[in-house]
C-alpha cells in the first residue's frame, strides 16, 4: 500500500538521522563542548520532527487505505485542478502599441492535458441531431466554392477561419447590431477552443426571414443550394440555423448576454411560486411587426369578453427614452401562462418566455431556430392554434387552472430545458460542431477573402461604447475550456426522424380535439 510504504520511508530517515548524527557529527565534536551541545540540540531536535511527522502519519493512516476508509473524521483528499490561464483583453497593446493590430498573446491552438479527475465528454443534448439534418442537402454532393459563393446575393458577411484566425468581409450593414454580436459570438467560440475550429468560408444573412427555397433546387438534376447561414428556417427552405446574435447581448434593448441574463431569469422564477401568480396568459411585444400579433391584440380583456388574456402593446422608443424599466425579463415571470408568438419571422423572445416557468402558450409556429426542435408539445410547452387564438388561449387557461399540477409541470419542464440544455456551453458547442460538420463538406481549401479584416476581440471591444461595450465585457470568453465540448449525436435514421415528428403532432392534434369537444358542449 502506498501509504504504509511512505510511513517506513519516515521510519527509515528517523533512523538515518539518529546514525548520521552519532557517527560522523557527535564524535569529531567531543573536542569542544560548546559545539557539542550545539549539535546535539540540533540533532534531537531533527530527530523529534521525524519522530512528529511518523506519528501524525500513524494517525492519517490508520484507517488504511483512503479510498476504502470509513473515518469520517478524515479531511478527504481533492482532486487537483489544473491552473485556468486567462487571456484579458489588451486594449492599451491595441489601441497604443500596435495601432489596431490584433494582439499575439491569445493561443490560436490549446492542447488539454490528460486529467483523469476530468469525466468522459457528456452527450450532447438530443436537438444537436438536427445540425444532421441541415447539412443533409450537402451530404452527396459537397460544397463547392462557387456553391458557397452564390450565397453572397443576401449575405450580410462572409467569414473565413483559417488557422485558428477570423477574417470577416462585409456586403451590406445588417439591422442594428446582428452581423456585429454574431461575429463576436465566433470570435468567443474561437477563444473558448482555439485551433479545434477547422478552417472554413461561409456565408451568413442576417435578415430575419428564411431565403433558399426548397422548391428551386429540388428534383435529380436540380442545382446545388447555397449553404446560407441565418437564424432560422422552415419547412420551406434550406438555410443552415446558427444561434443568434442576441446570446451575447442586444444593446439596442437593453438586453444582457445570455449567461447572466438566464441567472436573472432562475432568481426571478423563485420570487413568486407558480401557484401565487396571475391565472393568465401574458404576453407583451410590439405587434406592429406582423399581423398575427395585431390579431393578438384582439385577445385582451375587454367589457364584452375575457379570454384569460393579458396583452400589452410594448413601445421601444418610449421604453429607451424611460430607461427601460418597464421591460425587466427577470421581473416578468407574475403570472402562470406566458405566450409566445412570431413576429415577421421567429422572435428571439422564445427562450426568455420558456426560462420562465411559467406554462408556455406557444401560437402554432412557421419557423424553427436551432434549439426549439428539441421542443415537445404537452411537456415543454401548450399548443395554441393560430387561426383561432384567443379561443385556443382560453382554453389552454381554464385547463391549466383545473389541472395545476399537471399544468406546472409543463412549466417546469420548459424551464429545466432552457437552463439545462441551453446554457451558454452548449450554445458554444452548437456552434463548434455545426462549423465542423460544415467544413468537413467544403472540396475547396479555405483561404482569407480579399479585402477581409482580420478581427480580434480587441479590434472590437476596445473601440465599442455604452451598452454594446458593456455587453462584450460580460459575455468575453477569457481563457480557454477546461474540457472538450460535448460528443454529437449520430443523425436520425428515417423512421426516428418520422417518429419524432408524428408524435409532436399527435400531441397537437390531441389538444384540438379537446378545444373542439369543449366548444361543442352547451
Amino acid at each position: 500500500m502506498r501509504d504504509a510504504g511512505f510511513h517506513q520511508r519516515f521510519s527509515n530517515y528517523a533512523a538515518w538521522v539518529s546514525r548520521h548524527f552519532s557517527d560522523h557529527l557527535l564524535k569529531p565534536s567531543l573536542k569542544s563542548p560548546a559545539r557539542f551541545s550545539l549539535i546535539l540540540f540540533f540533532s534531537l531536535f531533527l530527530l523529534a520532527g521525524a519522530f512528529l511527522s511518523t506519528r501524525l502519519l500513524d494517525s492519517n493512516t490508520a484507517g488504511g487505505n483512503f479510498r476504502g476508509s470509513n473515518n469520517t473524521s478524515q479531511i478527504p483528499k481533492m482532486p487537483l485542478r489544473r491552473r485556468q490561464v486567462e487571456f484579458p483583453l489588451d486594449c492599451t497593446s491595441f489601441n497604443s502599441v500596435k495601432r489596431g493590430v490584433c494582439p499575439a498573446s491569445y493561443p490560436t491552438n490549446w492542447t488539454l492535458e490528460e486529467d483523469p479527475n476530468h469525466p468522459e465528454p457528456m452527450t450532447c443534448p438530443d436537438y444537436f441531431r438536427w445540425i444532421h439534418e441541415d447539412l443533409r442537402p450537402w451530404a452527396r454532393t459537397g460544397i463547392t466554392r462557387a456553391t458557397m459563393e452564390a450565397g453572397q446575393r443576401t449575405a450580410n458577411f462572409r467569414l473565413a477561419i483559417v488557422n485558428g484566425k477570423a477574417y470577416v468581409k462585409t456586403y451590406r450593414k445588417s439591422f442594428q447590431t446582428r452581423d456585429t454580436f454574431t461575429v463576436w459570438g465566433i470570435l468567443q467560440l474561437l477563444r473558448r477552443y482555439p485551433g479545434k475550429v477547422p478552417d472554413l468560408e461561409l456565408m451568413f444573412d442576417c435578415v430575419d426571414w428564411p431565403v433558399i427555397l426548397t422548391s428551386h433546387f429540388s428534383g435529380p438534376n436540380g442545382p446545388a443550394p447555397p449553404p446560407l447561414f441565418r437564424y432560422c428556417g422552415d419547412d420551406a427552405t434550406l438555410d443552415i440555423v446558427f444561434p443568434d446574435w442576441s446570446f451575447w447581448g442586444w444593446p439596442e434593448i437593453n438586453i444582457k448576454p445570455w449567461e447572466p441574463l438566464l441567472k436573472d431569469l432562475i432568481e426571478g422564477n423563485k420570487k413568486i411560486p407558480w401557484k401565487s401568480r396571475e391565472p393568465y396568459a401574458y404576453w407583451k411585444g410590439n405587434p406592429e411587426v406582423a399581423e398575427t400579433r395585431k390579431d393578438l391584440l384582439k385577445c385582451n380583456v375587454s367589457d364584452q369578453q375575457d379570454w384569460n388574456a393579458r396583452v400589452f402593446t410594448q413601445d421601444w422608443m418610449k421604453e429607451s427614452q424611460q430607461g427601460y424599466k418597464q421591460s425587466d425579463l427577470a421581473k416578468q415571470c407574475v403570472h402562470k401562462y406566458k405566450i409566445y408568438i412570431e413576429g415577421s419571422a421567429w422572435s428571439v423572445s422564445e427562450k426568455y418566455i420558456l426560462a420562465c416557468d411559467s406554462v408556455t402558450l406557444l401560437v402554432k409556429p412557421r419557423y424553427y431556430d436551432f434549439f426549439t426542435r428539441g421542443l415537445i408539445p404537452m411537456h415543454h410547452y401548450w399548443p395554441v392554434k393560430n387561426d383561432d387564438k384567443c379561443r385556443s388561449i382560453k382554453f389552454a387557461v381554464d385547463w391549466g387552472n383545473s389541472h395545476q399540477q399537471r399544468a406546472q409541470a409543463i412549466g417546469k419542464a420548459a424551464a429545466s430545458f432552457i437552463q439545462e440544455e441551453l446554457k451558454m456551453e452548449y450554445v458554444y458547442d452548437y456552434m463548434f460542431h455545426l462549423l465542423t460538420q460544415y467544413s468537413k463538406l467544403l472540396t475547396f481549401k479555405p483561404t482569407i477573402p480579399p479585402d477581409a479584416i482580420e478581427l480580434c476581440s480587441e479590434a472590437m471591444a476596445c473601440p465599442a461604447q455604452g451598452l454594446t461595450q458593456e455587453s462584450m465585457t460580460e459575455s468575453l470568453v477569457e481563457s480557454p475550456a477546461e474540457t472538450s465540448p460535448c460528443t454529437l449525436p449520430p443523425p436520425y435514421d428515417p423512421a426516428s426522424l418520422l417518429f419524432v415528428h408524428s408524435t409532436k403532432q399527435s400531441s397537437i392534434k390531441q389538444v384540438e380535439q379537446w378545444e373542439t369537444t369543449k366548444s361543442k358542449q352547451p
